[in-house]
């Protein structure tokens, strides 16, 4: 079980009303008695919510909350129907919810790209007075009002579960790699703290699938709140496995890991204890020399293997995904096998 990224947005959606029937009579010359010729209300628009492919966040609802569908038009004389308000779509990622204002009753689940939810629908539109004509009323001075909008507020909240959680410096080339490895596109610049929400991207090896947890870039001081880090290290908290990300170009890497494993055991927690993979990274600017001097000083450091590879080149990825994999399994086993063992120490239940 990995991590949920739990990410919500509030959001306040408004139907179109429907638009007013029409009371009119036609009005012409030679014409003694022209019959009723109001058109009806057009019907307001609806607010749906949409699940697209491509996102991973609900960080655009962050910034806009209101959301109003049209209203639909009012009917006019000679018969002519008012227009029907325009739909306003909301696109939201695979995987989120829709709930109601208590944040507990769920109104919609999006699991598949392409569903679509009506979650406020719009008012019908009212009838004219041509509706109400009559053998016995034949000049009906009466029409319907647009059904009224309806408003509510609800909450989107998207949950996603990450196996793989990334540490490393700030421009260590975790976006690159998760770029590079699998479907997600994050935002990738050479200064740190490019990454300022955790990036999610599901990456794929020999036939199985992960999900890889991009948390923003730690400093120093992170773990007591300081610069990103603090509320990103909570969501690494629950991943199967840690790749720990080494920029071997930065002049001393044995410096960069000691300061995230120093901020790592600073929050304490089960963080310092998961498995970690130790990987050197962006190869391809060095030299074998180079790469062999870093290697066995970071082996040193780490007390343990120090696996390379490059984001760029691509070169030792595969690798770096077969080893994250081992992991991943082992760990869900561990949990597998402690869930029985819970199970069987539970008290006998019908």
């Amino acid at each position: 079980m990995g991590q949920m990224f739990i990410d919500e947005a509030k959001v306040e959606l408004k139907s179109g009303d429907g638009g007013h029937g029409c009371v009119s009579f036609r009005r012409e010359k030679f014409i003694e008695y022209g019959g009723p010729d109001g058109g009806d209300g057009g019907n307001g628009g609806s607010v749906i919510v949409e699940a697209v492919d491509g996102l991973n966040t609900l960080i655009d609802f962050r910034y806009q909350q209101h959301f109003f569908a049209q209203n639909g038009q009012h009917g006019m004389g000679s018969q002519r129907t008012g227009k029907d308000g325009e739909d306003k779509i909301l696109k939201v990622p695979v995987g989120t919810e829709v709930l109601d204002e208590d944040e507990e009753t769920v109104i919609a689940d999006l699991t598949e790209v392409g569903q679509r939810v009506v979650i406020a629908k719009g008012g019908n539109g009212g009838w004219g007075n041509l509706h109400f004509k009559s053998a016995t009323n034949q000049a009906p001075r009466r029409a319907n009002p647009g059904q009224e909008c309806i408003e509510r507020t609800l909450w989107l909240r998207l949950k996603l579960i990450a196996d793989v959680g990334l540490l490393g410096m700030p421009n260590a080339g975790k976006s690159t790699f998760l770029a590079a490895t699998s479907n997600a596109r994050p935002k990738v610049a050479d200064y740190p703290f490019t990454t300022l929400v955790p990036n999610l991207g599901v990456v794929g090896i020999d036939n199985v699938e992960f999900v890889v947890a991009d948390i923003p870039g730690l400093i120093e001081g992170a773990s007591e709140g300081r610069g990103l880090g603090d509320t990103f290290l909570g969501h690494v908290e629950r991943c199967a496995v840690l790749l720990h990300l080494v920029d071997g170009t930065s002049g001393d890497p044995v410096h960069d890991y000691e300061v995230i494993i120093g901020e790592l055991e600073a929050y304490g927690g089960e963080l310092a204890d998961k498995s970690r993979i130790t990987v050197l990274n962006k190869i391809d600017a060095l030299d074998d020399e180079e790469r062999a001097f870093i290697k066995s000083e970071m082996e040193e450091a780490v007390g343990g293997p120090v696996m390379m590879m490059s984001g760029v080149s691509k070169e030792g990825v595969p690798e770096v995904l077969r080893a994250l994999r081992g992991e991943i399994d082992d760990n869900r086993l561990r949990d597998r096998i402690k869930t029985d063992q819970e199970a069987e120490d539970a008290p006998w239940q019908p």
